[in-house]
Parts: C-alpha cells; structure tokens; sequence
C-alpha cells in the first residue's frame, strides 16, 4: 500500500469514529481515538491528552470547550458491562492530541495534517458570512488574520534565537522556498512582476493567502511547541513546515502557489475602496 493509500485509510477512520450530539455537535471519544492513534495503554494515551488539555490553554481556548470529561459504558470480557472514563474531544481537541503524539507513528503524521485541515476548514465554516463573501473581501480578511499571525510567529521565532531583522528576512525566506518549492520572497516577488515597494502578500488571491497563513501558523506551533533553539533549527523548522503544507496542497489536487494568478487590484487599492464606500455610507 502507497503512502497516499494509507494516507486516505487513515482519513477514513477519522471520520468514521466521529459523532454527532443531538443537538449537531461533532465530537471524538478519545476511547475510540486512541487505538487508532496506536495507543493500546489508556494512561499513555491519557498523558498525551494531558499534553493537549495544557496546550489549548495556551492558545487562549477554554480547555473546558474542547474536552469534555465523561465515562462510558464498555463491555468486559466476561460479557459484564461496566463504567470506564472517557473525554469527549472537539476537532480542535483532537488536532491537538496528534500533535502532541509520538511523530513517529505514520498515523500520528496523517492525523496531524487531517486534523489542521479540517480545524481550519470549519473554523472558516464558523464565520457565517465567509462563504458568502467575495474574492475581495476574502482577501482582505485573510490579509488582516495573516498580518496577526506573522507578528505571533515573529515573536516566535525571537524566542528560538532569530534576533536581527536580517535573521528573520532569512527564516521567512526559508519558509516560502518550503511552501513555493525552492523559490524565495525575492524569486515570487519576480514572478509576480512587483515593484520594489511592493509586498508580495498585498499581491495574493485568497487561495494563496490562505496557504501562507496556514504556513505562518503551522511554523508558530511548532517553534513553541518543539522548543526550537537556534536560528539553523528555526530556518529548518519553517522550511519542513512550508514543505509539508505544499505537499498537502499536492495531495489534495490543488494547485502550487507559485502557478495562482496575481490578482488585478493590491490589497492597499482594496482598503482604500473600502475606506471610501464606509466614508459614503456614513455621509
């Protein structure tokens, strides 16, 4: 079996132990989790929910929203029936738990990818009105969440030892030759035809923007959560990063970011359109 056979297998039985409340809610039992996860020892499991529970906390989620302490009934040997513990996991809880797995369990990494996907997915579900917006007004939503996230990833990025601006310039570029393939800010900022003053964030659909906040996320995590030290292992880490999201982007058919067109219009022009129609509306 492929790679990406397993990869589906896996995407699979994610989905086929998921539930749904009677009230519409999905969630995961991590009893139902575990085995699939390869845990066969529920205390080791435990600690890595554990693990999970501490860093929702330190996202600035309510742990208390995403995993729900109950106990199940499960059938015994004997045929008995009994009370065991149980956590009820959202999807964000579950992403979570595999990220905070043992990375060196095949499963744990297509969890990981399948659990941030969907996570992202249907935290943009959640905006009510983000499907119904246009390709503009999309854009410069996903330009504001970005500019937020590159300020959390700089400063991630500060703790594991990128100090200078020069520093940085080089730990962003590693991250775009992971997700671009081989190319670098100077290289699409190039192939977009950008001026010198231009940013080449300013100048992305928001299919492309989306791939890059994905990217600037990921790479956060993943400094803090590994506790990368250095400025050699944080280029290396947003280099894997970028690569990962790319291959992603590969696997589920879309197309590389380097090959999606440049929109007509700068993120600046749009704001300025924007900034114009509210000054209208309020005269």
């Amino acid at each position: 079996m492929t790679a990406k056979q397993i990869s589906k297998q896996h995407r699979a039985t994610f989905e086929a132990i998921r539930q749904t409340d009677p009230s519409g809610h999905e969630f995961w039992s991590a009893r139902d989790l575990a085995p699939v996860l390869e845990y066969q020892d529920w205390r080791n499991f435990m600690q890595v929910v554990d693990k999970a529970r501490v860093a929702c906390a330190q996202s600035g989620r309510r742990p208390e929203d995403h995993f729900g302490d109950v106990t199940k009934m499960v059938t015994i040997g004997s045929g008995a029936r009994r009370e065991v513990d149980d956590v009820r996991l959202s999807r964000y809880a579950c992403y979570l738990v595999v990220q905070n797995g043992d990375p060196s369990k095949p499963v744990i990494a297509n969890g990981q990818t399948y659990f941030a996907l969907q996570t992202r997915r249907q935290e943009l579900a959640d905006q009510a009105q983000f499907a119904q917006l246009s390709e503009d007004e999309k854009r410069l939503a996903i330009r504001n969440e970005l500019a937020t996230h590159n300020k959390h990833l700089a400063a991630a990025a500060k703790d594991a030892g990128v100090e200078t601006p020069l520093d940085y310039a080089v730990f962003q570029d590693h991250g775009y030759k992971g997700l671009y393939g081989g190319l670098g800010a100077k290289d699409i900022h190039a192939r977009k035809g950008l001026k010198k003053s231009q940013k080449i964030l300013d100048h992305m659909g928001s299919t492309e923007l989306a791939a890059n906040l994905f990217r600037a996320t990921q790479a956060e995590e993943k400094l803090r959560r590994d506790g990368v030290r250095g400025k050699v292992q944080a280029n290396r880490t947003h280099h894997e990063v970028g690569t990962k999201v790319r291959q992603t982007i590969k696997d589920l058919g879309g197309t590389m970011p380097e090959n999606l067109p440049p929109p007509e219009q700068s993120i600046q022009r749009l704001e300025a359109a924007k900034q114009r129609s509210l000054k209208k509306t309020d005269e």
